[in-house]
């Protein structure tokens, strides 16, 4: 299934960058229930649906795929994979109503925070697959270090504030317009995931907290995270294993897509190319998926 781009984006939004993520696919072992799930309580749309996988979306955008494979295995916490995977709403009164939708049917949260860059919801699905739904402030609020990263921290997000300000119409999804804005990864090692992300694929390292790096382009705060909090040290992740199978990094200019790949030949990691898609694994065994945008 092509990817639809979305249109009428702001020139400094999450997916207007150079390179930008794009969707996202999950192995689970019950399909029925964890499709449910993120329809009826994350507020994604069936696009298209098989016996053995379902493509979830917004406004008829592919963001997520389900797959299901009687043979896996749940992922233990310390493997490399997911962190969570992060959903951008439009705005805050937007992150609003989906707070107020969660909060109304009694649905469980791992946590709330205020980034300076954006304000960030957590959660987690049936499986145990991270989720953050988040809205970015304006870019006029960022404050960038003279280094060009950009200023984050991790303080408390005031929940109540937030859901008394949202509209109070029905709920019907979420909102046109949302995107994945980026996706936090867990990998074995720090150095080897700059050195992956940054000097490989050409994203460039905007923050870093400890245990933590987050790379991006475009001057976004990120696209793309790794931290070792729960995996330092893992070994590769194994084959048939629930959660992240893989993940689509898109590039608007071919000429930086063409890069990554020459640079990917050079450290003789195997890319299979299939309709414009270029298919790997990378150091932690995490498919990875890079392509040029279709915008």
């Amino acid at each position: 299934m092509q990817s639809q781009p979305v249109t009428n984006l702001p020139a400094d939004h999450a997916v207007a960058m150079p390179a930008y993520v794009d969707r996202a696919h999950l192995v689970v072992q019950d399909l029925r229930m964890v499709s449910a799930w993120y329809q009826n309580v994350l507020g994604l749309a069936s696009i298209e649906a098989s016996a053995s996988g379902e493509t979830l979306g917004v406004d008829g955008k592919p963001l997520l795929t389900l797959t299901t494979d009687a043979q896996a295995t749940r992922a233990p916490r310390s493997a490399p994979g997911l962190f969570h995977t992060a959903f951008l709403v439009p705005d805050r009164h937007k992150l609003g109503r989906w707070l107020a939708h969660v909060a109304d049917n009694g649905v469980r949260l791992q946590g709330a925070s205020d980034h300076l860059v954006s304000e960030a919801i957590y959660l987690a699905d049936p499986e145990g697959n991270g989720i953050e739904v988040y809205r970015d402030r304006p870019r006029s609020e960022w404050r960038y270090e003279a280094d060009g990263t950009v200023a984050m921290n991790t303080l408390p997000l005031d929940l109540q504030s937030l859901y008394d300000e949202a509209p109070k119409e029905a709920w019907s999804g979420l909102a046109a317009g949302t995107v994945i804005g980026h996706i936090h990864l867990q990998v074995s090692d720090i150095p080897q995931a700059d050195a992956f992300f940054r000097d490989v694929l050409g994203l460039d390292l905007m923050a870093r907290y400890p245990g933590a790096s987050f790379f991006a382009t475009g001057k976004y705060h990120h696209h793309v995270a790794a931290n070792i909090w729960h995996s330092r040290g893992a070994a590769k992740r194994e084959a048939k294993m629930t959660g992240l199978s893989d993940y689509t990094i898109r590039f608007r200019h071919s000429d930086r897509l063409a890069t990554a790949i020459r640079k990917l030949d050079e450290l003789q990691i195997p890319v299979r190319e299939e309709g414009g898609i270029h298919r790997l694994t990378d150091p932690w065994g995490i498919g990875l998926n890079l392509a040029a945008s279709a915008a």
